[in-house]
C-alpha cells in the first residue's frame, strides 16, 4: 500500500461497499475457523499454541493441522491485504471495523463503517476512535467531493 492515504468522497466510499462487505464477511468467516482450529490443536496437545510452528517432533496428524492453519493464517492476511489495497483502513478484525479518510471542511477524518451496517452512515476524527463516532447526516453537505 502506498505510505499517502487515498481519501474518499461518500459517493466513492459507499461505492466500494459492496465489495467491502463481502470481503469483510469472509475474512471473519476465515477468523472463525481459525479460532476453532486453533481450539483443536490446543484440544489435541493439551495446550494452547503460542505459535503454529511444525515441530519435527510433532505427530503427523497435529503437523498436518499446523500446516493447514499456517496456509489459512496466509489467506487471512491476505484478504486484509486486498482490504487495504482499495484504500480502506481495517480497525478492527474482529467486529470487521473498516474506516475510510475523507475530509470534512478540510478537516481529515475517518467515514466509519462496521460490518452488519447497510451504509456508511458515521464519521470521527482521527483521534476520536469508534467511541467517538457522530452520523453523517448533519455533515453530508460539507464532505469532501
Amino acid at each position: 500500500m502506498s505510505s499517502q492515504p487515498r481519501f474518499f468522497t461518500l459517493e466513492e466510499a459507499s461505492a466500494l461497499l459492496p465489495s467491502v462487505k463481502s470481503l469483510v464477511g469472509r475474512q471473519l468467516e476465515r477468523r472463525s475457523a481459525l479460532e476453532l482450529m486453533l481450539s483443536q490443536l490446543a484440544l489435541k496437545t493439551g495446550t494452547p499454541p503460542e505459535t503454529v510452528v511444525e515441530n519435527p517432533d510433532d505427530p503427523d496428524d497435529i503437523k498436518a493441522m499446523k500446516r493447514d492453519i499456517t496456509r489459512r493464517i496466509e489467506e487471512y492476511q491476505r484478504g486484509w491485504n486486498e482490504l487495504e489495497d482499495l484504500g480502506a483502513v481495517l480497525k478492527d478484525a474482529r467486529t470487521g471495523l473498516i474506516d475510510f479518510y475523507s475530509k470534512i471542511e478540510g478537516r481529515t477524518v475517518f467515514l466509519c463503517w462496521k460490518h452488519g451496517e447497510d451504509a456508511i452512515e458515521h464519521y470521527h476524527d482521527l483521534e476520536a476512535g469508534v467511541a467517538g463516532r457522530k452520523p453523517l447526516a448533519a455533515v453530508r453537505k460539507r464532505l469532501y467531493n
